[in-house]
């Protein structure tokens, strides 16, 4: 199965277990892998072949925006479902990290990844 990489989409968000995390927010990255098969657009050199990954990332943005879960696993959750509704997408890798997580002493970042595939 052939794959598209879209990484580094970043968006700010409101999604956290803690209150101040619902009102302040805070910045959110995500990389994501389709697989799909590419080959039609391979050998048709055509855009209508195959997905507009724009798309996608303004999707992934937008859901990020405008999404308020207390668990990022439902964020990540949420972005692989809505990918998996995109025509020809078989199967979905999601990468949800948090850069700035609110943890006293701690300088890292949290990251939930999820596979997903159509029923």
């Amino acid at each position: 199965m052939d794959s598209i990489q879209l990484t580094g989409i970043r968006s700010y968000g409101y999604t956290g277990y803690l209150a101040e995390e619902q009102v302040l927010g805070q910045w959110f990255e995500v990389d994501v892998t389709l697989w799909l098969d590419l080959s039609v657009a391979g050998s048709s050199d055509r855009i209508t072949d195959t997905i507009d990954y724009r798309s996608i990332i303004s999707n992934v943005q937008q859901l990020i925006k405008t999404s308020k879960f207390a668990l990022v696993e439902k964020l990540a959750t949420e972005i692989a479902k809505s990918i998996l509704d995109v025509s020809g997408v078989a199967q979905v890798k999601v990468c949800l990290s948090k850069p700035a997580a609110p943890i006293p002493d701690f300088g890292g970042k949290i990251t939930i990844e999820l596979t997903r595939s159509k029923d």
